[in-house]
């Protein structure tokens, strides 16, 4: 199983260098060694007037990465860690978060 990383600007040129030579999609994966859908979404995310241009890419990305909001706040995490302390189960905190928070944190996650 493949864990999840982000596109480095290296791999943008290296992208836009084959698309530009007029390589398949498959044919890009094998080159850079990322997933297909990786690949495929990042072509349709970064496409701008002119077509896919790395440096834009990177530079959208970034964007994005600055914005981003943590799925789960810090203030969850503090009463994670608080719960866990008391010997909760991840089980209990889990049901708990859900039914008081609104806050849907797997027992795994725990």
């Amino acid at each position: 199983m493949r864990t999840y990383r982000q596109l480095t600007q290296e791999q943008r040129y290296q992208i836009y260098a084959l698309k530009k030579t007029n390589h398949s999609l498959s044919e890009i994966v094998a080159v850079i060694g990322v997933h297909k859908s990786t690949v495929s979404r990042e072509l349709k995310r970064n496409r701008g007037q002119c077509g896919y241009r790395p440096q834009q890419a990177q530079h959208l990305a970034m964007e994005r990465r600055q914005k981003a909001v943590p799925r789960i706040t810090r203030e969850t995490w503090v009463v994670v860690e608080r719960l866990l302390r008391q010997d909760w189960s991840p089980d209990q905190i889990s049901g708990r978060l859900k039914k008081e928070q609104k806050v849907y944190l797997s027992h795994e996650w725990i």
